[in-house]
């Protein structure tokens, strides 16, 4: 089977495609065969050595795939040969085939294409575990969506209108301020030509923002804090941006605001059950036409470099996979 491997830290180009043995499930395993793979930030990061989980090498990169259950190991009893199924696997997403625990597949529904499959559950999972466990988030309060047009962002400019909230979507160019307003968001911000806080005090009459949601960071991240409503919540998604932001820590205690955490990969491990009803809401709201993720391009796994290079540059609207065969 042929696999994405990652051999040394380095930027996307030092990855190599080889051909590898086809595998077999350990006891309480599943083999999967990848139909498609979601491209992440985060695997931009794990293959520079800069994510928090450090595999060994080699490894493939790869968080998130959808494609048909294989081979089953000795005690797996939530899935069989033959089943459509969606996987997070933390790594190795990027192969042919892929070995993970059975307790993190999930049937897919039917009439759901592997491509939107495979490329939801880390950004819908994480938008949605931010939103609704973390943030708290309330119909007819603003949400502000930093990096809008991104992954994670497109995920939570849709959720946040599901959930009742008034959108203001933020990103760099006009194209993707475009995307986002075909997924709903109330009002946008080029915040490449508009200064962010004055932007948002116009859109908001002065009153600030409920819930900022931001996976960017970077030099954003304070005028977005200063824009803040009584009783705020921030959310830390990431720092796609480059910098992690120092924050004067006078701001939230001014404004009554929390700075709130978002970590929905130890969310999956810490509390499975909680995620397990968080991931089946949204695949109710897919499979009935309610979300509908972007998937703006698909790669063969010869192209992950370039897939993943896309990501990195934010040329990414929505989300990008990569595709087996």
């Amino acid at each position: 089977m042929k696999a994405v491997l990652c051999k040394q830290y380095g930027l996307p180009d030092t990855l190599v495609v080889e051909e590898l043995p086809a595998l077999a499930p350990a006891a309480g395993q599943v083999v999967v065969s990848m139909k498609a793979a979601g491209v992440n930030f985060p695997d931009a990061l794990i293959i520079q050595g800069k994510y928090q989980m450090k595999p060994p090498f080699p490894f493939s990169p790869g968080t998130e795939l959808a494609g048909v259950v294989k081979a089953v190991g000795v005690g797996v009893g939530n899935v069989k040969p033959g089943d459509a199924v969606i996987a997070y696997a933390g790594y190795g997403a990027y192969a042919e085939e892929v070995a993970v625990d059975a307790r993190a597949c999930i049937p897919m529904p039917p009439g759901v294409d592997f491509k939107v499959a495979a490329s939801f559950m880390m950004t819908y999972g994480t938008s949605y575990h931010a939103l609704k466990d973390r943030a708290l988030l309330q119909a007819g309060e603003t949400l502000l969506v930093l990096g809008a047009a991104g992954g994670v962002g497109s995920a939570a400019v849709e959720l946040g209108k599901l959930m009742g909230a008034r959108v203001i979507a933020a990103a760099s160019s006009e194209d993707k301020l475009a995307a986002c307003r075909q997924l709903g968001a109330d009002a946008t911000i080029n915040y490449s030509n508009e200064d962010l806080r004055e932007a948002v005090k116009r859109i908001t009459d002065g009153k600030g923002v409920d819930v900022v949601y931001d996976p960017v960071g970077d030099k954003f991240a304070e005028p977005a804090m200063r824009d803040m409503a009584w009783g705020g919540r921030y959310l830390v998604i990431g720092f796609a941006g480059g910098e992690i932001p120092k924050i004067p820590l006078n701001l939230p205690l001014l404004k009554g605001f929390s700075i709130v955490g978002v970590f929905w990969g130890n969310f999956t491990r810490k509390e499975p059950q909680k995620n397990e009803a968080n991931v089946r809401e949204l695949l109710g709201w897919i499979a009935s036409g309610k979300l509908k993720p972007l998937v703006s391009a698909a790669y063969p796994l010869e192209q992950a470099a370039r897939a993943l290079k896309d990501v990195m540059e934010r040329k990414v609207k929505g989300k990008v996979v990569l595709v087996a065969g």
